[in-house]
């Protein structure tokens, strides 16, 4: 399994742990009420955002991978005709 450090700095772990506790805090202050609707949507564009950011290091790790791959791949060719 990786490590949560791996893809989220301490900077966006503090703010997932702050949006989380803000939301918790509106909805105990303004209870089940229709203001509920507009906290949830802000705490999920909080969350999809997050998401987003999450795939994105994915991917670019991915990216690193492939690419780190492919410069092996030449150099073992390129070295295989110098030698020849």
């Amino acid at each position: 399994m990786v490590n949560i450090r791996h893809y989220f700095d301490a900077g966006s772990l503090l703010v997932i742990f702050i949006t989380f506790a803000l939301f918790l805090a509106a909805l105990y202050s303004t209870g089940f009420t229709h203001d509920l609707l507009l906290e949830a949507g802000v705490f999920l564009v909080s969350v999809k955002l997050i998401l987003m950011s999450y795939k994105n290091a994915v991917a670019s790790d991915k990216l690193h991978n492939e690419l780190a791959e492919i410069r092996s791949l030449i150099q073992e060719m390129n070295n295989k005709s110098r030698s020849n």
